[in-house]
């Protein structure tokens, strides 16, 4: 029983023969069975299963337990346990008593479980080890049935180019240009090469559109829906379509193939392809690729989606509130109660330096205090959760020692203020902060319509933050804390108790030197 039994013209397939010969199964040294009836069966995909009459089983069965499973070509089975003098093996052979018609050989026959003997003796037959089981191909096989265990797109690219190297396509080099919907990077280049294990991924900025190598480029012209690109590179230079083949060429390359990966959006993306054999690519290798690029497409596209969501989610709620919500936190009301401080860091003066400097500076320097701020704040811990207006709130929460929030909710905020002067000090224009921050517990969770969720802090700390900071205008300090935080404090100047606007109770109110506001 030599090579593959099922090639790829002859479909899915189910072979029964008897072995001719002596079957013994054994576990740990004890014969389990011991057959001359035996028979194998040969399925696509699977590994040769040999199943023996049930009479030709020496140990004690149990009576059928309730474990039932369906196979659409062989039935419904049914399982036993092996009952050994020194252990019970559960459900360690099958049957299929009511075999479907493509099993029948096999009906009463039994068959045992991997894990339920340690070897098998064939008496010297030897089975057919099969094929990988592909019905139409190595690529389009795996495409059908492995590639959506891929986790990630270079994990997808290495796979496919290595079943493209198996369905005889001779590629040196493959590209996947991908575009993202992302506020900086304008997509993700996925570069394979033959012999290296890694895929290097590039994501360059949105200045890439202006840049002269991508607009006489490939990734360009397909991208602009101008058609696929195929260049043999056994040609002079001056008849090359574009300069990077005359890079490939010197690296070894025979042929350049550049054609669209279309999204269900209509976005065209680009997947490159380079063989280096001597004659380049056949025209079945190009006719498999093309057939199946809109496969390949969706798995991309699946892929990206995910990135766009994350991307969009951090983008606007937040790293560790987007996290959330992928994981599943998207009804209204979900969410926890944690121990944390909570920061409100307001820009002093707004509406004064909007009359003064004109919308659109207004909006450049709003957005330089938001950078300035969400910077500082995340290397410290926290979160942004949001931009209020023209002021941030964030939360950075406790962690083992209970006492994190506070001290990292501290050192953002010399640290913004911090930054700040040292901007106006290069010469930057001198702006001003107002922040104010409470430690207490918050509900961190969804609220909100049914139609519109926010997620966010709830609950009196992010209320006390916001007026320790308009407190902190009035008496000339750029940092406000309360009590819980003060501790965590060695340089807070008591302000005393002070009552703030819908707080029913004095705050003790302290400030954290940072320098006196400027005039």
């Amino acid at each position: 029983m030599e090579g593959s039994r099922f090639n790829t013209a002859s479909g899915y397939g189910i072979d029964i023969e008897p072995i001719d010969g002596r079957v013994r199964i054994l576990r740990n040294g004890t014969v389990l069975a011991d057959s001359t009836r035996a028979k194998v069966m040969y399925e696509t995909r699977l590994k040769p299963q040999i199943y023996l009459p049930i009479e030709d089983v020496l140990v004690a069965l149990s009576d059928q337990t309730a474990l039932k499973t369906f196979c659409p070509f062989k039935g419904t089975a049914r399982y036993r346990n092996l009952l050994l003098s020194d252990e019970t093996v559960e459900n360690g052979i099958w049957s299929y008593d009511d075999a479907l018609p493509e099993s029948r050989g096999i009906n009463g026959y039994i068959g045992f479980m991997a894990d339920s003997y340690t070897d098998i003796d064939l008496g010297g037959v030897t089975l057919d080890p099969g094929g990988d089981g592909n019905i139409s191909g190595p690529l389009v096989d795996w495409l059908m049935r492995g590639a959506a265990f891929e986790n990630t797109p270079e994990d997808f690219l290495r796979a496919l180019a290595g079943k493209m190297l198996e369905s005889g396509i001779a590629i040196s080099r493959m590209s996947a240009m991908i575009w993202s919907l992302h506020p900086l990077i304008a997509g993700k280049n996925y570069i394979w090469k033959r012999g290296v294990e890694d895929i290097t991924t590039f994501a360059p900025s949105y200045e890439l559109y202006d840049h002269p190598s991508f607009k006489n480029s490939p990734l360009s012209h397909v991208s602009k829906g101008l058609g696929g690109v195929r260049q043999k590179l056994d040609v002079a230079e001056e008849h090359m379509q574009f300069p990077i083949m005359k890079d490939l060429k010197e690296e070894g390359a025979t042929d350049y193939v550049a054609m669209p990966l279309f999204f269900s959006n209509g976005q065209v993306n680009v997947l490159t392809l380079t063989s280096d054999h001597p004659d380049g690519f056949t025209t079945a290798n190009l006719g498999l690729t093309f057939e199946v690029s809109s496969v390949i497409s969706r798995f991309f596209e699946v892929f990206t989606q995910k990135e766009n969501a994350q991307s969009l989610l951090e983008t606007y709620v937040g790293r560790r509130s987007g996290a959330r919500v992928l994981g599943g936190e998207i009804r209204r009301g979900d969410g926890d109660e944690i121990d944390a401080a909570i920061m409100f860091c307001d820009l002093r003066g707004s509406t004064r330096l909007e009359e003064k400097l004109g919308r659109d500076d207004y909006i450049d320097l709003l957005n330089g205090f938001f950078e300035t701020a969400s910077g500082v704040v995340h290397e410290n811990g926290g979160e942004v959760l949001k931009f209020i207006g023209d002021a941030v709130l964030a939360v950075f929460p406790d962690g083992e020692k209970g006492i994190e929030g506070c001290t990292n909710a501290i050192a953002a905020s010399k640290g913004i203020v911090a930054e700040l002067d040292r901007q106006a000090a290069e010469g930057t224009k001198r702006i001003e902060c107002s922040i104010g921050v409470s430690h207490g517990t918050v509900t961190y969770g969804n609220v909100g319509s049914q139609e519109r969720l926010d997620f966010t802090v709830i609950g009196q700390p992010a209320n006390v933050a916001a007026r320790l900071g308009d407190y902190g205008k009035k008496v000339g300090h750029r940092i406000v804390v309360s009590q819980d935080l003060a501790d965590q404090c060695n340089d807070c100047i008591p302000l005393g108790p002070v009552s703030l606007h819908n707080v029913s109770q004095p705050v003790e109110s302290y400030a954290v030197s940072a320098g006196v506001p400027k005039a």
